[in-house]
C-alpha cells in the first residue's frame, strides 16, 4: 500500500450538516476501498488568492491516508463529479 495525502476545498457556503456529510462520504470511499485514514485535519475556512468560479473562499480538508493506487482513479471521479468540490489534489508521499 502506498501513501497519499489529498488537499481538498469544499464550497464555503454549504451547511454544516452538509459539508460534514460530504467530508464523510469521501472518508467512508476511501475506508470501502480498503484504505486507511492515518490522520485527517479540517483546516476550516479560508479566503482564496485569486477567485475561483467567482468564489472568494472555501472550506479545506486534508488527509492523509494509505491504499492501494487503483483507489486514486476512482476519487478523483468522485470529486469530478460533486458540485460541491472546488478544487482537489492527490500526492502519492515518499
Amino acid at each position: 500500500m502506498n501513501s497519499y495525502e489529498l488537499l481538498y476545498i469544499v464550497k464555503a457556503d454549504m451547511e454544516e450538516e452538509a459539508r460534514a456529510a460530504l467530508i464523510s462520504r469521501f472518508s467512508d470511499l476511501i475506508v470501502a476501498a480498503g484504505g486507511e485514514i492515518t490522520e485527517s485535519d479540517e483546516w476550516g475556512k479560508k479566503k482564496f488568492a485569486y477567485p475561483i468560479n467567482y468564489v472568494n473562499e472555501g472550506y479545506y480538508v486534508l488527509v492523509n491516508f494509505k491504499s492501494q493506487p487503483t483507489l486514486i482513479a476512482e476519487l478523483e471521479r468522485n470529486f469530478r463529479i460533486t458540485e460541491d468540490t472546488v478544487r482537489f489534489m492527490i500526492v502519492k508521499k515518499d
